[in-house]
């Protein structure tokens, strides 16, 4: 794997066996950290990249691929499944320095999503450090939220809110008349009864899942909710998706201005 560092060739390597490998050569305060750390909590917006670790030693260490940022103030090590790295609020002030802000949101999201930290204290750690990246961690906390469940319905939220329509609620129960539960959305325009639903590709390729799709729909219709579903082809043309959304909440009684979607949105959200 690395000059002196084997494995047997019936390995399936995975991030975690190049992050072990790297950490055999590697001073022994060496953790992993950026973006790195962000993939080894699982989420990963760019595919596989070089392996960022982070040390208070000045050594030198040169591995084909591995990043080594040596860092004045102490690290604190977090153990993730028996990988030792830096922090989930560190983490995503470290991952501001290289991500988008929409990447930077979703990272964020995904971070509370799996109970690494807290809204408060992700928003209290950014106040109080004076971090590379720490400036732009910031703006992101502005429109970080509860409650997202995965990073695609946080992009699908921003795509609405970054066209300057209302920012919709995530992940709502619908009550039928009796009171009882028989839908969660994804994205909810309760005033307009309005429902923003983004649909991976398991939805178009799972039969049983094309069928309990088509009776949740029939009952969300029929206590009166307009649903708005976003695939993955509609995010190839995403000026669409807000049109499409500003017509239904338009149909519904909504008084506020068109969409706004801008250069800068355009090269946020438009995927080649």
């Amino acid at each position: 794997m690395f000059r002196g560092v084997y494995v047997s060739v019936d390995v399936e390597l995975t991030l975690v066996h190049w992050v072990t490998a790297a950490l055999v050569l590697l001073p022994g305060d060496a953790i992993v950290s950026h973006l790195t750390a962000a993939r080894i909590r699982g989420f990963d917006p760019q595919g596989r990249g070089d392996l960022e670790f982070s040390t208070n030693t000045t050594a030198v260490t040169e591995l084909p691929g591995v990043i080594l940022h040596r860092r004045r103030g102490r690290l604190t090590p977090y153990d993730v499944d028996g990988i030792v790295t830096t922090g989930p609020d560190r983490t995503f002030v470290d991952c501001a320095t290289v991500l988008g802000l929409v990447q930077l949101i979703q990272l964020a999201e995904h971070m509370l999503n799996i109970g690494a930290t807290t809204l408060e204290s992700l928003a209290a750690y950014c106040h109080d450090r004076h971090l590379d990246g720490v400036r732009r961690a910031r703006r992101a906390m502005t429109f970080v939220m509860n409650g997202v469940e995965s990073p695609m319905e946080t992009l699908v939220r921003l795509l609405l809110v970054f066209a300057r329509l209302p920012c919709p609620s995530p992940n709502r129960w619908i009550v039928n008349g009796d009171g009882r539960q028989v839908a969660r959305v994804d994205l909810l325009y309760e005033a307009y009864k309005v429902v923003v639903e983004y649909d991976g590709w398991h939805h178009e390729r799972d039969g049983r899942q094309r069928q309990r799709d088509r009776e949740r729909r029939e009952v969300l219709e029929s206590l009166g909710y307009r649903l708005i579903v976003v695939t993955n082809e509609d995010l190839r043309t995403p000026q669409s998706v807000p049109w499409r959304v500003y017509d239904a909440l338009r149909d519904r009684g909504y008084c506020g201005t068109t969409p706004t979607t801008s250069v800068v949105w355009s090269r946020w959200f438009t995927r080649m």
